[in-house]
């Protein structure tokens, strides 16, 4: 390594922390891009949040990094703090998913930023792949079939016996265009002729008809 060299004002211009910094953004940026593009994205097929992942994501790694030189405790503290809560959005309903997959980013950027002289790089590789391990497994494998809930009113209450259940689900697959599984019939309103049905159905049959923040419409 160079040794390091005086700078302007008493800065230097290049440490030898450059060179862990370059190591650490790549290792970073690598993994992910697995759970971003190639997990997230394969699965969902949606665009919008993938600048929000690895902007978020990226800004986190570069501060925590930045802040680790400073070597201050409370200031480290303060700017986790800080991090942690510029995810609150309130300007459209985040699903919980995409949420979680924020937090994955932000976890794996603090972890690669902030791990000392403590924490091999043996270490450091295993956090990263267990990671992006248990979140394709969650995805592809564990996960892959499951079922989701959606609360619906419902107008023709003639349908809603258990003799018709076959007409009820043809008729609401028509109308929804999803597979459902089965149906569980809630509060009957006789007077507006309406019922609340809770229909259940695959995840994946729902992904390619509705946007991610479709329950804020």
């Amino acid at each position: 390594m160079p040794p390091e060299v005086e700078g302007f004002l008493g800065t230097e211009w290049m440490s030898n922390d450059f060179y862990k910094l370059i190591f650490r953004f790549v290792v970073n940026m690598f993994f992910l891009t697995i759970v971003i593009r190639f997990i997230y994205y394969r699965k969902t097929k949606m665009q919008d949040y993938l600048f929000t992942f690895y902007m978020i994501s990226t800004i986190v790694f570069m501060i925590c990094f930045a802040l680790k030189k400073l070597d201050i405790d409370t200031g480290m503290g303060l700017g986790l703090f800080a991090i942690f809560g510029i995810i609150r959005y309130r300007t459209i309903t985040v699903r919980i998913k995409e949420m979680t997959y924020i937090f994955i980013c932000i976890g794996l950027s603090v972890v690669n930023s902030l791990s000392g002289k403590q924490v091999s790089y043996a270490e450091l590789l295993f956090i990263n792949i267990g990671t992006v391990a248990l979140v394709y497994a969650l995805e592809y494998i564990w996960l892959k079939r499951a079922e989701t809930a959606k609360i619906i009113v419902y107008e023709k209450i003639e349908l809603v016996k258990p003799e018709k259940f076959e007409e009820l689900k043809a008729d609401l697959e028509s109308r929804t265009g999803l597979k459902i599984k089965r149906i569980q019939v809630g509060k009957i309103d006789y007077l507006r002729d309406t019922a609340r049905l809770r229909i259940y159905f695959q995840e994946d049959s729902q992904d390619e008809f509705y946007p991610e923040d479709y329950g804020s419409y």
